[in-house]
């Protein structure tokens, strides 16, 4: 069953495998685009996907990244480092290496805020992407 109020301690989802927290972080990413364009742009679906794409690729997520880290506290730059810095089964057709170890490691930061259930905190860095207001 699907729940959206499921959490995970702290300390587990520290030891969690950096590229899974990529991976939820990734569609919760993903989500937040999608939302923020669907209810500020009046356009049709195809055109909203076609931003998304653009917004959620490796190379956006990569300059966001470096927009937020003075924000990061250090626990949340912990996770950061690492995600970035793990060992990876695949990279991204159109970025650099260093661009998809920095959106790996902004995926995975979002993934553990969210699974932590630290949704506050999640909303405030995500606001911080300027893009969409």
């Amino acid at each position: 069953m699907f729940n959206l109020e499921q959490t995970v301690e702290k300390n587990k989802a520290k030891l969690m495998n950096p590229v899974v927290l990529a991976y939820i972080g990734d569609a919760v990413y993903s989500l937040y685009v999608r939302e923020k364009l669907a209810f500020n742009a009046d356009m049709k679906v195809s055109a909203i996907h076609k931003m998304a794409s653009s917004e959620v690729r490796a190379t956006a997520q990569a300059e966001f990244a470096d927009r937020i880290l003075p924000e990061l506290t250090e626990e949340e730059a912990d996770i950061y480092r690492r995600a970035r810095n793990a060992k990876k089964g695949t990279r991204a057709k159109s970025a650099s290496v260093a661009e998809y170890n920095k959106s790996t490691g902004l995926e995975a930061l979002f993934g553990y805020l969210y699974i932590i259930g630290e949704h506050d905190r999640l909303n405030y860095l995500l606001n911080l992407d300027t893009r969409f207001i």
